[in-house]
C-alpha cells in the first residue's frame, strides 16, 4: 500500500473539533484526544465508489454503485497560496476572477495597530453571521475562524500565512487572534463590501435559510 497524498493546504490551515473549555479563546482549545478534520469534509466532498465484478464463465456483470457523503459539509472552502507574491500570483488572480472577487484590501489585527484592541477581540468572537460570504486570505501571522457544524458543535479553523478560506453566506461563525495576538488577512468582496454581522440568533434572514437548506438539511436528507 503505498502512502496516502499529503493535502499541502494542511500546512497553513488546519481544522479540529473544540472543546468546551472557557478558557482564554486564544488557545488552540483541542479536544482529549485531538480530532481533527480534513478540509475537504469541511468544504463537504462526495467521494463515488464503482465496484464493477465480471463473472467471465457466463456473460454477467454485476455493477455496484456506492456513495459515501462526508460528515460535515460546511462548505467552508480553502486554498495555499503565496503569499510572498500575491501582488502577481496568478492562482489568486483565476480564483478572484472565477468568484467575481472585484473588491480587495487588508486588514491588520493586533495590539500596535487596532485601538480598544482586547474589546475589539472580543466583539469579533460574538457568534455571528453575513449575508455574503467571508473571504479571508492570511498574508502573515495567524488567527482562528470557528465555525458550526450542523449539530452545532464548533469546529476551530487555524488558517496561517499563505492560507485562503472562505465562509459561505449564513453561516454561524466567530473569529479570533491565536496567541501570537497578530493576523494581516486580504478581504476580498464580490462589488462594494458589506461587513455587516448579525449576532445570533438571526434565523429569518433569508442568506441564513438558504444555508440551512443547502448545507444543513440537504445533507441530513441525503444520509437518511
Amino acid at each position: 500500500m503505498g502512502e496516502a497524498v499529503k493535502d499541502g493546504r494542511e500546512e497553513v490551515i488546519q481544522a479540529w473539533y473544540m472543546d468546551d473549555s472557557e478558557e482564554d479563546q486564544r488557545l488552540p482549545h483541542h479536544k482529549n484526544p485531538k480530532e481533527f478534520i480534513s478540509l475537504d469534509k469541511l468544504a463537504g466532498v462526495f467521494v463515488y465508489v464503482f465496484i464493477v465484478v465480471s463473472l467471465c464463465l457466463s456473460v454477467i456483470c454485476l455493477l455496484i454503485f456506492a456513495c459515501i457523503v462526508s460528515g460535515a459539509e460546511l462548505g467552508v472552502l480553502s486554498w495555499r497560496l503565496d503569499a510572498d507574491n500575491y501582488e502577481t500570483d496568478e492562482e489568486l488572480k483565476k480564483i478572484r476572477e472565477s468568484r467575481g472577487y472585484s473588491y480587495m484590501d487588508f486588514c491588520e489585527v493586533c495590539p500596535e495597530k487596532l485601538q480598544n484592541y482586547e474589546e475589539k477581540v472580543k466583539s469579533f468572537f460574538e457568534e455571528h453571521l453575513h449575508t455574503d460570504e467571508e473571504i479571508r486570505y492570511c498574508v502573515a501571522g495567524s488567527g482562528y475562524f470557528d465555525v458550526r457544524d450542523r449539530n452545532e458543535a464548533w469546529i476551530r479553523v487555524w488558517v496561517k500565512k499563505g492560507g485562503m478560506i472562505v465562509l459561505p453566506a449564513g453561516i454561524y461563525h466567530r473569529f479570533t487572534v491565536d496567541s501570537d495576538n497578530y493576523i494581516k488577512a486580504m478581504r476580498l468582496f464580490v462589488g462594494e463590501p458589506v461587513w455587516t454581522p448579525y449576532n445570533r440568533p438571526h434565523d429569518h434572514l433569508p442568506a441564513r435559510k438558504e444555508y440551512v437548506d443547502n448545507f444543513v438539511n440537504n445533507a441530513i436528507n441525503t444520509s437518511a
